[in-house]
């Protein structure tokens, strides 16, 4: 895309959100006009709109330039932009709502005037206070959860316990202790000492293998640069293993060659040995116990276009015939049901991340929910079809929306237990 196509998106961008606040102000302050908070209100309403266009301003740099790593301040006023835009989002429906009652209302009173004598005052009906009050406070809700997503929420690493039991299992794998990391996406993090403090929590479990799911970086290999030492303290019993995600390609950048989009791809390859991360590109590897085994097997990433269609289940599980069990790491669950449960092996498990519970969403005890779920019929959590299971891990970082909302970072401790 031309430079000049891109600052032509980015005029008529500016031009939708100047709609959308004129729009939003001018239905807001007739609902105001008595209020006694009315000039601070306003006040406030300004500041946000301009901090708003800010984040916006930021976030379309980092749309041109792709920088390496992100900083705390641009991530900030990106967080508050798309938390008053959800805002101003919901008001709207409700606004939008009432506006098209008020002109229900004034074209019923018109077509009566016209088939009865005794003519009505044909007048504009005020907002309803229920509607506004409604709006605000639904609008508001979200608002509140994504500015806590943008501070604090996107390092409050949540640790979800899963017990899985299996006949075929070795016995000598009995309490095997797998932990999940996926979706890193280094080059969104804007603090060191959380990361540290996520990969502390990870190595607190005492995991006899750690397994990630992919998207290490955002767009740039160099991503990782500064957290090469943190990442390499990562320790188990059996070592960690990765695959790549469909960020890991390089594919969302323009490179000046196919020289320089190979030498990203390979210096990948070399980070990932420098962390001592197992890459497991359509491999596997088989992990002994007392003369009893497991394989551990994984693809490159599978997911409907637009994503890479690279992974091969038939050259991942070269030789692992006579291995009983299997865990698979897969970067999209979509891979799951399109192509590993109809395979002529079975996978006891699949790992997969990249939704990352779109960041947003609700999950209390009982109940989970997320806008993701529409497109992802398996977006977090566990699943089981035909004696296979498959964890969807909602993510190690983020990206887009620099926070989270409802949905968590995770780290996910799996336990798995022989049964006879």
């Amino acid at each position: 895309m031309s430079t000049r196509n891109i600052s032509l998106n980015f005029m008529l961008t500016i031009l939708f959100f100047v709609v959308v606040d004129i729009y939003v102000y001018f239905a807001y302050r007739k609902s105001i006009e008595r209020h006694k908070y009315r000039k601070a209100i306003n006040v406030l309403y300004y500041i946000s709109v301009v901090t708003g266009y800010i984040g916006l301003y930021f976030l379309y740099s980092n749309f041109k330039e792709k920088p390496l790593n992100a900083t705390l301040i641009p991530n900030l006023f990106i967080g508050f932009f798309f938390s008053f835009f959800v805002f101003k989002l919901i008001l709207i429906v409700f606004f939008l709502l009432e506006d098209i009652i008020r002109f229900l209302t004034i074209i019923y009173l018109a077509l009566k005037n016209l088939f009865t004598k005794k003519r009505a005052k044909v007048a504009i009906p005020g907002r309803r206070k229920f509607i506004r009050q409604t709006g605000l406070t639904l609008a508001a809700l979200p608002f509140v959860s994504m500015l806590y997503g943008i501070t604090k929420g996107k390092y409050n690493f949540k640790i979800n316990r899963v017990k899985l039991n299996y006949k075929n299992l070795p016995k000598s794998f009995d309490g095997f202790k797998i932990v999940q990391i996926s979706d890193i996406h280094s080059g969104s993090f804007d603090s060191k000492e959380a990361i540290l403090e996520g990969i502390s929590l990870v190595n607190e479990q005492n995991p006899d293998i750690i397994l990630f799911t992919g998207d290490l970086v955002n767009n740039d290999s160099r991503e990782i640069e500064p957290y090469l030492s943190d990442f390499k303290t990562l320790k188990s019993k059996h070592g960690v293993y990765s695959v790549l995600g469909n960020h890991d390609y390089g594919e969302y950048k323009n490179w000046d060659s196919d020289e320089d989009e190979k030498r990203n791809m390979d210096l990948l390859f070399d980070y990932q040995r420098e962390m001592n991360f197992q890459l497991l590109n359509n491999a596997n590897s088989v992990i002994s116990r007392n003369g009893e085994s497991i394989g551990i097997v994984g693809v490159e990433n599978w997911g409907n276009p637009p994503f890479p269609q690279k992974g091969d289940l038939d050259e991942a599980i070269e030789g692992l015939d006579d291995i009983p069990f299997k865990v698979l790491l897969s970067h999209d669950p979509t891979h799951w049901a399109k192509k590993v449960l109809p395979h002529k092996s079975h996978f006891d498990l699949t790992l997969s991340g990249h939704t990352h519970g779109m960041q947003f969403g609700i999950e209390i005890p009982g109940f989970k929910w997320s806008p993701i779920k529409y497109i992802y019929p398996q977006w977090a959590d566990l699943y089981q079809k035909s004696g296979e299971y498959l964890y969807v891990n909602r993510g190690f970082g983020f990206l887009g929306f620099p926070g989270r909302a409802g949905i968590m970072p995770e780290i996910t401790v799996l336990e798995l237990n022989h049964i006879s």
